[in-house]
């Protein structure tokens, strides 16, 4: 029943001008929809748990030049989780792994912020074909967030 919801109001679908930007790129695979696991152990001003675990629905994106990951929770607003090309410099606190089950985000939280402590992951489950994952010119992404993206991604309201 809840994926019937989440269509019905477009909670986890792309929104119409990040569908415009990846189709003029060349989409490899599109999915929306998608159930997207948060798993939260840590610490961060406002916040400590021992491992929370929320549901949310997301899109993913492959295309040619870059990897798109929409998180949403209220209808027609989707914020990005991960918006990186394939050719960028591989560094940052944060990994993004892809698999045949799926794009899983794993982000070091002392890394993004000194303030904050843990671990913080998202998955993406999304069942990837072998010919989707051999045209991907990498599995594995390693990049920057800046700290809000931690402070929002477990609910808690950013202050610097």
């Amino acid at each position: 029943m809840a994926v019937v919801l989440r269509k019905l109001f477009g909670i986890g679908k792309l929104p119409d001008d990040l569908r415009a930007a990846v189709t003029a790129e060349g989409i490899i695979h599109l999915a929306e929809y998608v159930a997207v696991t948060r798993h939260f152990s840590g610490k961060v001003p406002g916040l400590r748990s021992a491992g929370s675990v929320s549901s949310y629905s997301g899109s993913l994106v492959f295309t040619s030049q870059r990897v798109l990951a929409t998180l949403s929770s209220v209808p027609k607003l989707a914020g990005r989780v991960i918006d990186q090309r394939w050719d960028a410099p591989q560094s940052g606190a944060v990994t993004a792994d892809i698999s045949e089950t799926g794009l899983r985000i794993n982000v070091d939280v002392g890394r993004v912020d000194p303030r904050c402590s843990g671990h913080l992951s998202l998955h993406y489950k999304d069942t990837l074909s072998q010919e989707v994952l051999d045209r991907l010119p990498r599995r594995t992404l390693s990049y920057d967030v800046p700290p809000e993206f931690v402070f929002r991604a477990v609910g808690v309201p950013y202050h610097p």
